[in-house]
């Protein structure tokens, strides 16, 4: 479990890297971006940037090329924001939860409609239960 330390400079990062992203890329590869986490090293050498991309996986693919080449640029943004010491080098993933957590939301949202198609079940603790 991190320290508390390391678990306020990624939500520092977090927060700063989504503004940075946000107001100053310029490229147009990076849009509909949300960072989700940061998960520092905890000596600080390193940060994986955990990222959802709004969009089709081609635009998820071109979204994550853009934030990789471009993570030198927000590494020296972060630099004049924060004085952190060493500033961590930054590695960009897709973060797949939300669109599983939706997949997975549907699935059971599926099975609920096909029990209510298929009518009331006689089984334990239904109306037609003779217990």
């Amino acid at each position: 479990m991190p320290s508390q330390r390391i678990e306020r400079v990624q939500n520092l990062l977090r927060s700063e890297i989504s503004t940075i992203i946000l107001r100053r890329m310029k490229d147009p590869r990076v849009s509909m971006v949300t960072v989700t986490m940061v998960d520092a090293a905890p000596d600080l050498s390193q940060a994986q940037v955990f990222v959802s991309v709004y969009g089709s996986d081609e635009q998820q693919t071109t979204a994550l090329q853009g934030l990789r080449s471009g993570a030198g640029f927000i590494r020296s943004q972060l630099m004049k924001v924060l004085h952190l010491r060493p500033m961590p080098f930054l590695h960009f993933h897709l973060d797949q939860s939300l669109a599983r957590g939706a997949h997975t939301l549907d699935l059971l949202d599926q099975i609920r409609h096909e029990q209510e198609d298929d009518g009331p079940q006689s089984g334990p603790g239904s109306p037609t239960d003779s217990r």
